[in-house]
């Protein structure tokens, strides 16, 4: 375990001269509000190293020193989004398993399951909901964690050497570009209507109303307490409160401590109160009708897709997903569609060579 900055400067030296590393992080999104990068595993051909984030310890010479690698992840785009969010994390050059198996055909594509298919392997899956803020880590979590990362890279090469085998390998590199990309693009949350969850739609105005009151509460009893919301009240408790406030029979759930139930009876009276002209109003954003001449480019689309599927043997939502399939045949230039899709779906020249033009 990596815990110090001395300690770290002595793994970088041993980093530097390696051309790929596997690697995994742990977060605590499950158990605080504010989610924290709580570990960061690393496997070697020759070692496997733990990193304490939570130790006070400077990670952009780590991250520098991983610029310039392949790194070798398993499920890339929570890790790198992770990595991005907390700083500039440079490193292009990402082998990602899941992405691998998925292009390959695997219709298993959990890490456990792949381990278990390629090294007869079983990993435990006993700490994926752990609290990876404690400190210290029972050896149990320890286990778990480096599991993440030490059959990585022997998975990496089988992977690579199926894509190339089956001449999908330009096809996993454009997929690869794309999940960089995208991670690098912060999801931003809509804060005015982040309050609909599942299930809001069917709620009367006024209970809409009365849930985005109760939501923002609970947001704020969930910031102040840095646990996640559903520690405060779940989603389904948050709907049928709604509901039972209209006809006065809604009381806290019994659970609750007491000074966050005067809290909560007060904020209730507030939802009540809220006058008609202030109700949420939900827009309805008039779907698009397809012409018939793009219904019938659906369906040629869907036919090319599906056969081409079947003589490939991969899901057909792999080639391309039902909304891809409905972007481009509204807009044949949509970029919704990767290259290699394309060209499956005969959507671009392809060269005598039998490559894109």
């Amino acid at each position: 375990m990596i815990s110090n900055d001395s300690d770290l400067s002595e793994l970088i030296d041993r980093l530097r001269p390696l051309s790929q590393i596997a690697i995994d992080t742990e977060a605590d999104s499950l158990h605080s509000y504010f989610e924290k990068l709580c570990l960061i595993q690393i496997s070697t051909e020759t070692e496997d190293i733990l990193v304490d984030p939570l130790a006070g310890i400077e990670l952009r010479p780590l991250y520098d020193v991983l610029a310039d690698k392949r790194l070798i992840l398993h499920g890339a785009d929570y890790d790198l989004r992770l990595f991005n969010r907390l700083g500039h994390f440079p490193a292009t050059d990402i082998f990602d398993t899941m992405i691998a198996a998925r292009l390959c055909g695997y219709q298993e594509l959990g890490l456990a399951a792949l381990v278990a298919r390629h090294f007869e392997v079983t990993l435990s899956k006993a700490s994926q909901k752990a609290n990876w803020g404690m400190r210290p880590l029972p050896q149990q979590m320890l286990d778990y964690a480096i599991c993440d990362t030490k059959y990585l890279l022997p998975l990496a090469a089988i992977l690579e050497a199926e894509l190339r085998r089956l001449d999908r390998w330009e096809w996993f590199l454009e997929s690869r570009d794309r999940l960089v990309t995208s991670a690098r693009e912060p999801r931003k949350r809509d804060e005015s209507q982040a309050w609909r969850i599942s299930g809001s739609a069917a709620l009367a105005p006024r209970e809409q109303s009365i849930l985005r009151v109760l939501w923002q509460w609970r947001d704020g009893e969930a910031r102040a307490w840095d646990r996640p919301a559903f520690h405060v009240m779940g989603n389904a408790d948050l709907i049928w409160l709604s509901r039972e406030a209209v006809t006065g029979t809604a009381q806290a759930p019994q659970r609750m401590s007491g000074r966050r139930r005067k809290s909560f009876d007060v904020v209730m009276a507030l939802a009540l109160e809220v006058p008609e002209n202030e109700w949420p109003v939900t827009v309805k954003t008039p779907r698009r009708r397809a012409t018939k001449e793009q219904t019938l480019r659906f369906d040629d689309l869907k036919k090319v897709r599906d056969e081409a599927a079947k003589t490939l043997e991969l899901d057909p939502s792999i080639l391309a997903p039902r909304s891809a399939l409905e972007a481009v045949s509204l807009d044949p230039d949509s970029l919704s569609l990767m290259r290699w899709q394309r060209t499956l779906l005969g959507l671009e020249p392809v060269s005598s060579d039998g490559n894109p033009d």
